[in-house]
């Protein structure tokens, strides 16, 4: 099995304004009802439940959300945690980029880190030896 299998996909626009709702609400597992009524409040046009609804089923037929059925409603929780999702995208990415464009990539990377601040740039290598 490649380790690409273990990487989740990236998030569309609503699938990403979807997952901050489940993110946010704080709650081990969320309806779509409930995310529906969070994320309705904050827009000025609202959506309709079922487009929720396909999302949430998106999300979880992506593997970005777990499902439990109680009755006829749907409980959903996430796989991974907003900051695990992030740092599996972003390893993803450096990879792909690297894999992609090799030696120019890691060049490019490098006079990223020369360009920082020299405190933000000790930040990064205190959590670079971390992971």
């Amino acid at each position: 099995m490649s380790v690409k299998a273990n990487i989740p996909p990236p998030l569309h626009e609503l699938e990403a304004e979807v997952m901050g709702g489940v993110w946010d609400s704080g709650k081990d597992e969320v309806t779509v009802r409930e995310i529906n009524d969070v994320l309705n409040k904050r827009t000025k046009s609202p959506r309709a439940y079922t487009t929720y609804m396909t999302i949430m089923r998106r999300l979880y037929s992506k593997g970005l959300l777990t499902r439990r059925r109680e009755g006829k409603t749907d409980f959903y929780r996430p796989l991974h945690s907003r900051e695990e999702y992030a740092d599996l995208r972003a390893g993803a990415g450096v990879s792909e980029l690297v894999e992609q464009y090799g030696e120019v990539a890691l060049g490019h990377f490098a006079r990223q880190m020369a360009e920082l601040d020299p405190e933000r740039r000790r930040q990064l290598q205190r959590l670079a030896r971390k992971s």
